[in-house]
């Protein structure tokens, strides 16, 4: 969670260099220039300021969510985010691991699934032995839980 809250706190600080030091750099160069209306420097660069709040306020919602989450309040019995769970697939038996991660750490090709993929919010408070069914965008699926650790079991 640490490195997730410093990304976010790193992209916000260079997003905000750009909205304080570069664009109005770029807009008074295209002041220079004349005409606003005709004027595709001066439109681009308001675009750009305009993207770059409000990816700043996205940004800073998401860290303050982040800073909200109380590892303590984690269950450790029940699938939740840090947790490492082996499924089989009831079907094919077939095992498959995934740990449950925040969005920007999501990485499916390396087994950490966001816990708002539809695949993390199926899985979210089952228990180990539970049976459960995930439906994606390409399939519907049952798998059993075989093993579960939680964040708590790592530490």
């Amino acid at each position: 969670m640490k490195e997730v809250k410093k990304k976010l706190e790193e992209r916000i600080k260079v997003l905000e260099r750009e909205l304080k030091s570069e664009l109005p750099k770029a807009l008074m160069k295209a002041i220079e220039l004349g005409d606003l209306k005709e004027n595709a420097e001066y439109q681009t660069a308001k675009e750009r300021q305009a993207m770059v709040q409000t990816q700043l306020g996205l940004l800073r919602q998401r860290l303050a969510n982040l800073s909200l989450v109380n590892l303590s309040k984690i269950p450790t019995d029940r699938v939740s985010y840090g947790s490492e769970v082996v499924l089989v697939d009831l079907e094919t038996d077939q095992e498959r691991a995934f740990r449950l991660v925040t969005s920007e750490e999501s990485d499916a090709a390396n087994g950490l699934i966001s816990t708002s993929s539809p695949i993390g919010k199926s899985l979210m408070g089952h228990k180990e032995g539970d049976e459960v069914t995930i439906r994606t965008p390409r399939s519907v699926r049952t798998f059993e839980i075989l093993s579960l650790k939680t964040i708590h079991d790592k530490n």
